[in-house]
């Protein structure tokens, strides 16, 4: 066991809206009977891209004692894709650009590499 950063989900506050599976590119986190789970934790990389696209705050990243993570098992997983992934400003989806999760006037969204510095620099 070693002490790492880990994904914890409040089951109470999940509502298996699944949005945290796609973001999740190690293939840690599964939908199992309508919650979030983390199926394994050699799979969680620890990094939280899943936490901020969470629409009800039930994802946070803790330290604790686990076992390490398997970069080779976690880059062996299928790849999840999501159609309805898009870019909040041009709509972009996940087969034209690189998107990443946000928080933007307190919603939980997606935006593309592109329209990113939009955003920062106005």
């Amino acid at each position: 066991m070693v002490k790492r950063m880990i994904v914890k989900i409040d089951e109470k506050k999940c509502t298996g809206c699944g949005k945290c599976v796609a973001p999740c590119a190690e293939g840690a986190i599964k939908i199992i009977n309508r919650k979030a789970k983390v199926v394994s934790e050699e799979l969680c990389d620890g990094m939280g891209f899943c936490v901020g696209i969470c629409p009800e705050g039930a994802l946070s990243v803790e330290e604790r004692y686990t076992v390490e993570f398997n970069r080779e098992k976690a880059e062996a997983q299928p790849k999840q894709k999501d159609i309805s992934i898009k870019c909040f400003s041009c709509g972009a989806n996940e087969a034209t650009s690189y998107l990443i999760p946000l928080r933007h006037n307190m919603q939980s969204l997606w935006v593309c590499t592109r329209c990113l510095p939009k955003l920062i620099h106005g």
